[in-house]
């Protein structure tokens, strides 16, 4: 199995949460796991990005060649475009639709949504309003992985028992929320899996 992935968003949305989550799951697995992180500005609101690769085979390289990715997980939308050029020609795009307008020529949500419509392997979901229903709104980056878990190459139990593991040191009410905000992005994509260019 392969699974090369880049992970994006901006600084403070939770994407080294994200990348965190996944490498210990697929460490259970007995996978291989390379990360690489790079970073915009310093300060939060400045462009994250991760590439992460996993395999039952050793992994050399941290980063993903363009037009080898499987998978863009994001929790910002134009961040998502952004990356493209990273995806195979089977990659898929899982992204929330909120922006986090920290330019002064951001795109419209309507320009957004037509660009993630016209590449046709586009998933976008709001992933901000599911977790403030769970009064979580700081749990959206999860519900994004939740959203993302049916095109990554890990059990599902592998990725519920990294976030146990990761948040048990803040309480068991942040890991049960956690739980509920991966479970709620995994069962929206489930409903919608392989329903492309939609809103989901």
């Amino acid at each position: 199995m392969k699974n090369d992935i880049i992970i994006a968003g901006v600084g403070g949305q939770g994407i080294v949460s994200i990348a965190t989550v996944i490498g210990m799951a697929a460490l259970k697995e007995g996978l291989y796991v390379k990360q690489a992180e790079v970073h915009g500005m310093s300060q939060r609101g400045g462009a994250v990005q991760s590439h992460m690769r996993i395999s039952d085979k050793p992994v050399l390289s941290e980063l993903i060649t363009k037009g080898k990715g499987d998978l863009i997980i994001s929790v910002e939308p134009m961040e998502s475009l952004r990356y493209t050029p990273y995806l195979s020609e089977k990659g898929v795009i899982i992204t929330n639709i909120n922006p986090y307008k920290n330019i002064n020529d951001y795109p419209s949500e309507d320009d957004l949504t037509k660009a993630m419509e016209d590449l046709g392997i586009c998933y976008y979901l709001d992933a901000d309003k599911i977790a403030k229903e769970i009064k979580s709104p700081r749990s959206s980056n999860i519900v994004i992985l939740g959203a993302a878990s049916l095109f990554i190459d890990l059990k599902y139990e592998s990725l519920q028992y990294a976030i146990k593991k990761i948040f048990e040191r803040k309480g068991e009410k942040v890991v049960d929320v956690n739980l509920k905000a991966l479970d709620l992005g995994y069962e929206i994509s489930l409903k919608a899996k392989y329903k492309f260019n939609r809103k989901i």
